[in-house]
């Protein structure tokens, strides 16, 4: 048994007023309380009164209904002087209902992405399978981004789309994780560098973990350097619009040869981000924060 499940048994075992999963789970499979839900979160006022609640749902039998809405309370659903709300997890229950995560999996099949390979110059594509958007070479087949994204997200959005709010969804999760915070429970993350690199054709890559619910992402170290000021800066200063344009489309971002790996072990690594004839050059530690940077003239090859 590995440690984080241990210390997970561990810390359930010591909360007197914790609802097992599975008991929490069998609460809300009802289809009388997830209306309840639903009818909560359509509501446009909240609290919501029994009776307006009931009316919502449209049950008649007054005492059924107290029934099934006191299975609720405590855990999904707070009771209140004015009537009914929330708790997290009973918008979290319906906030995946409408992401999708617990009654779709739609596929699409491969559609053009803009950009072009980093490393044949080959044309990208998009598809979207399992619940995660992969983009690569049409040509080659080298994976420029693979990371998840709600099957809900799909919904009305054109590929253009979909691909812009991939971006920024992969962006800010990231960035979260960086922060130390789990996107997806809120618990302390991890950042570190590692060679287990997944579907990337990366010599090395980031990891995010989360020691409370295992959430675990990977993304190449240039995807760290979008937020950071110094990067920003140079790029911006050069008329690079850095987020407007696809992360995918930096080759310092997804490529191997902007990364330099000078140590590890400790890591020490550095990224150069070229721009005409200019390039940053950025040091990175082993907790992945800057220790220095410079600009230096690109040599033209003779």
């Amino acid at each position: 048994m590995s440690d984080s499940v241990s210390a997970r048994e561990q810390s359930v075992l010591d909360c007197d007023d914790c609802l097992a999963p599975a008991d929490a789970f069998a609460i809300v499979a009802d289809e009388t309380r997830l209306e309840i839900l639903e009818a909560l979160w359509e509501s446009p006022d909240r609290p919501v009164p029994f009776s307006d609640l009931r009316r919502r749902v449209g049950v008649d039998d007054s005492a059924r209904f107290n029934y099934h809405l006191g299975k609720l309370r405590g855990q999904f659903v707070r009771k209140t002087d004015d009537g009914y709300d929330f708790r997290h997890a009973g918008e979290k229950v319906v906030r995946a209902v409408l992401a999708g995560t617990f009654n779709e999996d739609p596929v699409l099949p491969a559609f053009p992405a803009p950009g072009t390979c980093v490393a044949c110059d080959g044309p990208l594509e998009a598809a979207y399978a399992n619940e995660k958007l992969t983009l690569g070479c049409a040509d080659c087949g080298r994976v420029h981004a693979h990371d998840e994204f709600p099957p809900g997200g799909l919904q009305g959005r054109s590929t253009e789309a979909l691909l812009s709010a991939f971006d920024q969804r992969v962006r800010h999760l990231h960035c979260l994780a960086a922060d130390g915070v789990c996107p997806e429970c809120g618990g302390t993350t991890t950042t570190s560098l590692t060679r287990e690199t997944g579907r990337y054709e990366l010599d090395v890559v980031v990891s995010h973990r989360c020691a409370q619910c295992a959430y675990e992402a990977l993304s190449p170290v240039g995807l760290v350097l979008l937020d950071e000021p110094t990067t920003l800066g140079f790029l911006s200063s050069r008329g690079d619009d850095v987020c407007g344009t696809p992360f995918w489309q930096f080759p310092w971002v997804v490529g191997n040869d902007a990364l330099t790996v000078v140590d590890d072990d400790p890591w020490h690594i550095t990224v150069r981000i070229e721009h005409g004839s200019d390039a940053l050059v950025v040091e990175l530690d082993e907790s992945l924060t800057p220790v220095d940077s410079h600009v230096e003239t690109v040599r033209e090859i003779a």
